[in-house]
């Protein structure tokens, strides 16, 4: 097969723990991604802030995943995903919603009991989920990636205090899906942001 249309496998070279943190990220913030719908990605982009309409009393979801954001929105297709926006927040956010963070499903080696982390899950203002990581294809990997839910306290600390831009990087996702569709996966993985290995600070 040309070698022009496979998708390099680091994994050989550098194998990756189950779960590890993974993101564009500098030395104050971490990128994150959402989908929407596009009267609330639009405005969100545009203005480089969430709208009044964006409810800061429900949970939502951030992905530093790119690829498991687009396996979430099925490349921006999906009804009320056709948006996907680049949120750059503060690390310090970030970190603190992480030490305050609850696992989304019950862990016998973490949680006493199932009763000890329904508290837990009850009084966090947010959740850890790992999942599968995805390939170009969308395929699941062996390791996963982190998903963070933020709700009440987090969720409007997100919104309001720790977003410091927000981009709509919904063409790039169409230029690499045109470019999975057409077999380029060189191409295609060349257009990926850049995630590294995210080390919160100790807090």
């Amino acid at each position: 097969m040309n070698s022009e249309h496979t998708q390099p496998d680091r994994s050989a070279t550098h194998p990756e723990p189950l779960r590890r943190i993974r993101a564009a990220h500098t030395a104050t913030t971490i990128t994150v991604y959402q989908a929407y719908a596009p009267s609330l990605g639009l405005p969100a982009a545009r203005d480089g802030r969430f709208p009044p309409a964006w409810k800061r009393e429900r949970m939502t979801w951030i992905k530093p995943s790119f690829l498991w954001m687009m396996y979430r929105c099925g490349w921006a297709t999906k009804p009320g995903q056709e948006r996907v926006l680049a949120i750059e927040i503060e690390r310090t956010g970030f970190d603190w919603a992480l030490r305050n963070a609850c696992l989304s499903h019950y862990d016998p080696d973490v949680h006493a009991d199932r009763s000890a982390w329904k508290r837990q899950l009850r009084e966090s203002p947010a959740r850890v989920q790992w999942d599968p990581e995805r390939d170009l294809r969308l395929n699941p990997l062996p390791y996963r990636s982190l998903q963070l839910g933020l709700a009440g306290e987090a969720s409007r600390r997100y919104a309001d205090e720790w977003t410091v831009a927000i981009r709509d990087v919904t063409p790039l996702a169409q230029e690499i899906h045109s470019l999975v569709t057409q077999g380029n996966l060189t191409a295609a993985a060349a257009l990926l942001p850049e995630e590294r290995p995210y080390c919160p600070a100790a807090g």
